[in-house]
């Protein structure tokens, strides 16, 4: 294991589970809305594709074991380098408990 991958790995379930946090109880209508909650949502996102994306550069062993991996680092892109497509954020449903 690479120096860095127990931070990156801590920031993954961290802002997964400040997602779902956040988003208990709001309509897509609140996320279309609300600026801040907008922001909020999509950089945590940002966070878990970066970390992820590190691991792929650092540590392939440990990011060969998260599935959807490439996706996840994609959705990042998206974020990153242009807008946030809507029916990526419908299909998320959970998050580490």
């Amino acid at each position: 294991m690479q120096p860095k991958t127990p931070k990156l790995l801590e920031d993954i379930p961290d802002s997964a589970v400040f997602i779902r946090d956040v988003v208990r109880g709001k309509t897509l209508d609140d996320y279309h809305r609300g600026r801040l909650l907008r922001q909020a949502i999509e950089r945590n996102f940002e966070i878990i594709g970066e970390a992820i994306k590190r691991l792929a550069q650092h540590d392939p062993e440990i990011v060969a074991r998260i599935g959807e991996h490439r996706q996840i680092i994609a959705f990042r892109n998206v974020l990153i380098h242009g807008e946030c497509p809507v029916p990526l954020i419908r299909g998320i449903t959970r998050a580490p408990q």
